[in-house]
């Protein structure tokens, strides 16, 4: 029997474009049908980069090339992009036509990289993942095909280290979580390669990722095979945080494992922690009266609709800081099954007295069903996507919009990870709720 799966809430892998929009003047190159881009950036949405949107080459895949092959067509929008985008890096990224009719893409991309062109290529045909996947499989391949070139010696640079966190655009908020990443790893003593966003030093940070010292992944799963990868490939150590630290507790736990991984100077970077943690409570201070006074105005459960790293890290937070408690947890980026018991067990813990049921789904129907079906005796807090907004306003919920698609907000660099993003959170919660009161 057929099932519908309604609600998207992220792409077929050729939604891997937008990783490469993510980096400073970098260009996809979509060697695919026409519409397959856009919609993708329909779906992930804000921003277009360098030159994302509309302004992204493709070939636009016809009848024509299915029965006769595309790789000339493929030759001539290469030959066209070099000549009319200035970029430091060029991916053609394969969709579905040219994967299933078999055209040669390397050989294609091959002649231009035996020119020494900063071109990379990747089959990102949709139908062989989601963009969760190759993302990572993208990012393995600029490695691969272009920073491993710029490659000197085996000494690794002390300190450096490259990032692999929130995925581009599918994590609606990825500039600004990105951004406080890399400024509280840098606050500890470290040189960071966050590759990706206005905080990175675009293509020639990727030049030095094979002399990180160790890599860092912060996430439940997505970017751990690309560590995996460097591991093996130069030996490069790695640690993984695994889910999105937020707010005070979280954030100096996440930097603590850090520097004891690390063997960083603790008076250092302990000084610093100390100083971000002072910071951070003296705003919930200055509050503290408001916070009491306006306690039964706040939801009493929460319910996540999000991928298992900002589930958990918002779960711990507004449990752990606010006193949210969790209701059921859904896990909505198609997990893949050996990471689904870790993940259960960050949710079995999230905290000394608590557990929290989770869900791995990804039917949003299904899932909005199933919130309706609970009895709905206190105030609750959704965060989710933008699909949500009729289920909160039917249920007398308040919503927070965190994942794909956002529709409803516009996001530039607001982030909701570590000391700052921990502010966010409240300001957002506290804004939604007194919105309600008129």
């Amino acid at each position: 029997m057929s099932k519908f799966i309604e609600q998207p809430r992220y792409s077929c892998a050729l939604g891997a474009q937008q990783s490469v929009i993510a980096i400073k003047r970098a260009v996809p190159i979509l060697h695919s049908g026409p519409g397959c881009g856009d919609k993708v950036s329909r779906l992930l949405g804000q921003g277009e980069g360098y030159a994302g949107g509309n302004t992204v080459p493709c070939t636009n895949a016809s009848e024509a090339e299915i029965v006769f092959g595309g790789e000339g067509k493929l030759d001539s929008v290469i030959a066209g992009a070099f000549q009319v985008i200035d970029a430091d890096l060029y991916v053609v990224l394969t969709g579905c036509t040219a994967d299933i009719i078999g055209d040669d893409v390397g050989q294609v991309a091959g002649r231009y990289q035996s020119e020494d062109k900063p071109l990379v290529y990747v089959e990102t045909g949709g139908f062989k993942s989601n963009n969760y996947v190759s993302h990572e499989t993208v990012v393995k391949a600029i490695i691969d095909q272009y920073a491993d070139k710029f490659k000197t010696g085996t000494t690794p640079i002390k300190g450096l280290v490259n990032v692999f966190a929130s995925i581009p655009y599918q994590d609606p908020f990825w500039n600004g979580n990105l951004e406080e990443l890399k400024r509280i790893l840098a606050g500890i003593g470290l040189t960071v390669n966050i590759l990706f966003g206005a905080a990175s030093g675009g293509v020639a940070e990727w030049k030095t990722i094979p002399r990180a010292e160790f890599n860092i992944v912060v996430s439940a799963w997505p970017g751990l095979d690309i560590a995996k990868h460097l591991h093996g490939k130069y030996g490069t150590p790695y640690i993984q945080f695994p889910y999105l630290p937020i707010g005070g507790v979280e954030t100096t736990k996440f930097l603590r494992q850090v520097i004891d991984f690390a063997g960083l100077d603790e008076v250092k970077a302990g000084a610093f922690i100390k100083a971000e943690e002072e910071r951070f409570y003296l705003h919930i201070e200055r509050t503290a009266d408001f916070m009491l006074e306006f306690r039964y105005g706040l939801p009493r459960r929460l319910y996540t609709i999000l991928d298992a790293s900002y589930a958990i890290g918002f779960a711990k937070y507004l449990l752990n800081e606010l006193g949210i408690i969790p209701a059921r947890q859904f896990i909505i980026d198609d997990t893949p099954a050996e990471f689904q018991a870790a993940i259960c067990e960050q949710f079995k813990h999230i905290s000394e007295l608590r557990s929290a049921l989770v869900s791995f789904s990804t039917d949003g129907g299904a899932i909005q069903a199933e919130i309706r079906s609970d009895v709905h005796k206190s105030r609750a807090l959704i965060i989710g996507s933008g699909w949500e907004r009729d289920l909160a306003r039917e249920i007398g919920a308040d919503l927070l919009i965190v994942s794909v698609p956002v529709a409803y907000r516009l996001v530039l660099n607001c982030g909701y990870a570590g000391y700052n993003g921990g502010l966010r959170v409240i300001e957002d919660i506290y804004d939604r709720v007194l919105d309600t009161y008129r």
